[in-house]
């Protein structure tokens, strides 16, 4: 895309909002549909939000469609976290929230990022956004203080097919999420492939679906809450091979929600309970499961639903609220829509 080169002033006619941070254990995500881009220009203003290195990275892709949807995908982790991030004068990295959220706020993340929290009624510009990858390569946002940088209390993660990208951030725990389109094929032989990456038990729970599309189905959403769940750990594929834990998906509660729960394939009766679940349709396409660190702060929060506000942007044009519509229709895990 040639036209990605050019100068353009950002001048969005709908500029990006501050918007309340995610609670604790809630998760917002956001996502695109890459078809609905049509305009160059404003493509070309999403390309001046990013850093040198990320347009050396989109403009060495191959074609058009590749190179737009690595466009699309920066310009929604940019445009998404600054949603969320403030700067002042003096204090190089803040939070954007209303008055009435101060104490809570400061309460959730310690004494710690009491120093940085400052009122404020814009966001940051996108642009002045920094990343850097972890010992395993996953994507962090750099949080400075006048002391220097520390930890981030902000996660984020984003995962895209062709068709579409969805960012997904919270505050104060760990993060995945992984989206596949519903009708992704499968090229081999669905239970040989299983067998090179899912657990035992995994592959003896899909070998009972006699009926192949539903087999089908059911190792499309098994693969994205594997998925999401190395992400959150943020190891790596290599560092948390699938065939090392095993995902389960409990019967439903009296409530009509099964949980999700994992474990080691090595010590079947060892589940690791810090970490919860939410597996939906999304925009009646896809499928997309989220994993997030529970919260430790709380004996209460671990049966606690995952709150889920989900949101389809066209950044700099239009937000919209989608959740408890027909376009998020969970399907396990414990998420409460909101």
């Amino acid at each position: 895309m040639r036209s990605f080169q050019r100068n353009f002033s950002v001048s969005p006619s709908c500029p990006l909002l501050p918007l309340q941070l995610p609670s604790p254990m809630e998760t917002h995500v956001w996502f695109v549909l890459p078809d609905e881009f049509k305009s160059v220009s404003l493509l070309n203003q999403y390309m001046e939000l990013l850093s040198p290195r990320e347009k050396e990275n989109v403009l060495t892709m191959r074609g058009d469609q590749l190179q737009k949807r690595a466009l699309l995908a920066r310009a929604l982790v940019r445009t998404t976290i600054a949603r969320c991030v403030t700067i002042s004068k003096s204090i190089t990295v803040t939070v954007s929230v209303a008055s009435v959220l101060q104490d809570a706020i400061v309460a959730f993340w310690g004494k710690k990022i009491k120093a940085f929290l400052r009122i404020n009624n814009h966001v940051v510009d996108p642009r002045s956004l920094k990343f850097r990858k972890n010992v395993h390569g996953k994507p962090e946002l750099v949080w400075e203080s006048d002391d220097g940088q520390c930890p981030s209390p902000l996660h984020f993660n984003i995962s895209h097919t062709s068709s579409l990208i969805a960012c997904g951030v919270t505050v104060n725990s760990p993060f995945g999420i992984d989206v596949e389109e519903k009708q992704r094929k499968i090229k081999n032989n669905i239970l040989a492939f299983a067998r090179r990456y899912f657990s035992l038990y995994e592959v003896e729970n899909l070998s009972t679906i006699s009926d192949s599309e539903v087999q089908r189905q059911e190792f499309v959403k098994l693969w994205t809450l594997k998925e999401a769940y190395v992400k959150a750990l943020g190891r790596g594929f290599s560092a948390a091979p699938f065939k090392t834990f095993t995902i389960r998906v409990k019967d439903a509660t009296n409530s009509g929600a099964s949980e999700v729960v994992v474990e080691s394939s090595d010590h079947p009766e060892s589940l690791t309970n810090n970490w919860q679940f939410g597996l939906f349709e999304l925009a009646s396409s896809h499928y997309a499961s989220i994993c997030m660190e529970k919260d430790k702060t709380s004996d209460v929060a671990m049966r606690v639903p995952m709150r889920l506000t989900v949101r389809k942007t066209i950044p700099f044009v239009e937000d919209i609220c989608i959740s408890g519509t027909d376009a998020v229709v969970p399907i396990a895990g414990l998420i409460k829509q909101v």
